[in-house]
């Protein structure tokens, strides 16, 4: 087998962000808004991306939440953000994950976490959920000023691991990022695992399946 690789997308995909919940129940009154506020995270990461703002994830994200928090007529203080984002730094990993990781990289494969955060926040949730060794490199788009889905943003993951687009794949748990990956000209492999439906307009990836282990299965059985 030649040599291939494999990127991970990280939030949500790799590490679970059901742990922000009791935060948001706590300081935002619902556990509800978790979702709301990741979806516009990701919202604002495209406005900032297709209009040319330099910014990074860590910093989106406070501004998510303090558009959530004004909306709701809270009155959090700087530390109750901060609150919020420390337990974004310090997730933990799906239990799917690093059988999964140890299995491919026995199976010869090369491992990357690829991910919108910043560098520092990368390194501090891989360091926080116990998985950073398992990782042969660890990739952020910051280093590229850009968010995925851009095809900027695959292309630099491409150019650091030094191997053919299609020798690389992405797993990936939302279906804009396996899409962008696939128009990238990179393979993909979409866990769903928030149970929805793959966008009908996005280029659909040769595996999906709603666990880690089924994932990793297929992977190989390629």
């Amino acid at each position: 087998m030649s040599t291939q690789a494999i990127l991970f997308d990280i939030n949500e995909t790799v590490l679970d962000l059901s742990a922000l919940r009791p935060k948001f129940r706590h300081y935002m009154g619902s556990e509800s808004h978790t979702d709301t506020w990741f979806a516009m995270l990701l919202h604002s990461s495209n406005v900032c991306l297709v209009t040319g703002i330099n910014t990074n994830f860590r910093e989106l994200a406070l501004a998510a939440l303090q558009s959530i928090a004004a909306r709701l007529g809270k009155n959090l203080s700087h530390e109750n953000y901060l609150d919020i984002l420390s337990t974004f730094t310090s997730l933990p990993a799906h239990s799917d994950i690093k059988p999964a990781l140890t299995i491919l990289r026995k199976a010869g494969f090369k491992l990357a976490a690829f991910s919108n955060s910043s560098s520092e926040l990368l390194k501090s949730q891989l360091s926080h959920s116990g998985l950073l060794a398992h990782f042969d490199d660890v990739i952020s788009v910051e280093s590229a000023n850009t968010f995925k889905p851009s095809i900027t943003a695959y292309n630099y993951a491409v150019e650091r691991l030094a191997l053919p687009p299609n020798n690389i794949r992405l797993v990936a748990t939302h279906d804009w990022d396996t899409h962008g990956a696939l128009s990238a000209g990179l393979k993909a492999a979409y866990i769903n695992r928030l149970n929805v439906p793959y966008n009908p307009h996005y280029v659909k990836p040769d595996i999906a399946a709603g666990n880690m282990h089924d994932i990793t299965k297929q992977i190989i059985e390629r």
